[in-house]
């Protein structure tokens, strides 16, 4: 899939307290907003514990080889502005000492595209008797999000969730009805109604619910703070608390919610950014290959 194919991989040499040398790499699609990039801190001694704080949040590592090869997923956020960025690497070795370094990144701009859509009346300018459930569904969610699970479920690559083809790309600004609306924070998938859904990756059921916008909607927990969100299903195959493998369905295409027909939409948080899921898939796919 063409699509997954371009990266951007850099790495650089910093100085820890103890003296040593970390040395620090990030594989990425692009560096824009929206994008998810993976960093990669290598340690001539083994660590216990590594995180990087960037654009305002931490994100966690986790070691891949002996305690000296430690990785952690970073979330670029669909509003981040352009500009060069400092990430700060904390973490410790195995004997208590502290190793600390800085990393750059420059995020470059990005022009977003425009999709008008037409949609139920009802879904634009809700009826005033639904607002109190869109309130109490937004705070739900926003609380699932904001949760951190430290245990990381997730493992190795993303995949695809249905087979078809995405038709709907991240980060795209919506008018819906004449109106402008937020943008579009997931990625859309072109499936047939009951075209079974499946895990990208291991994850934690945490949401099965009809929802207002996304109609019936699936939140999986993969982990440090990692969430997928499938709308839009037309029925379940999951319940909340539910450990699912890669690869196992969860649900069923549909056109619930706010829709103009059957589609799939996925939608990624990581640590309460928006990033796109192609973006994970893309990198975490290319980890695979090495």
């Amino acid at each position: 899939m063409n699509w997954l194919l371009i990266f951007l991989a850099f790495s650089s040499w910093a100085a820890g307290e103890d003296g040593s040398q970390l040395e620090i790499s990030h594989l990425a699609r692009s560096l824009q907003p929206g994008e998810a990039v993976l960093l990669k801190a290598h340690s001539p001694v083994p660590l216990s514990s590594m995180q990087v704080e960037a654009f305002g949040k931490a994100f966690v590592f986790y070691p891949t080889e002996d305690g000296r090869v430690w990785e952690g997923l970073v979330g670029i956020d669909l509003e981040t502005t352009p500009d060069d960025y400092s990430l700060s690497l904390t973490g410790s070795t195995i004997g208590g000492v502290p190793v600390e370094a800085t990393y750059s990144l420059r995020v470059l701009d990005k022009e977003f595209p425009t999709r008008r859509l037409t949609v139920e009346e009802k879904f634009v300018n809700p009826p005033q008797q639904e607002l109190e459930r869109i309130r109490r569904e937004s705070k739900r969610t926003r609380e699932i999000f904001a949760a951190f699970n430290p245990e990381r479920i997730w493992n190795s690559s993303f995949q695809s969730p249905v087979p078809g083809a995405p038709t709907s790309g991240f980060g795209k600004r919506s008018i819906l009805n004449g109106q402008p609306r937020s943008p579009h924070t997931g990625t859309d998938f072109d499936a047939d109604e009951g075209t079974p859904v499946k895990s990208p990756n291991t994850g934690k059921v945490v949401l099965v619910s009809p929802l207002y916008y996304s109609g019936n909607t699936i939140i999986l927990d993969h982990g440090q703070g990692l969430y997928s969100y499938f709308g839009h299903l037309s029925r379940f195959a999951v319940a909340e608390g539910d450990r699912v493998s890669p690869g196992e369905v969860i649900g069923y295409v549909g056109a619930t919610g706010r829709v103009t027909g059957p589609h799939l939409h996925w939608t990624v948080r990581l640590n309460g950014t928006r990033i796109d899921p192609l973006s994970l898939i893309a990198i975490l796919s290319d980890q695979d290959g090495e």
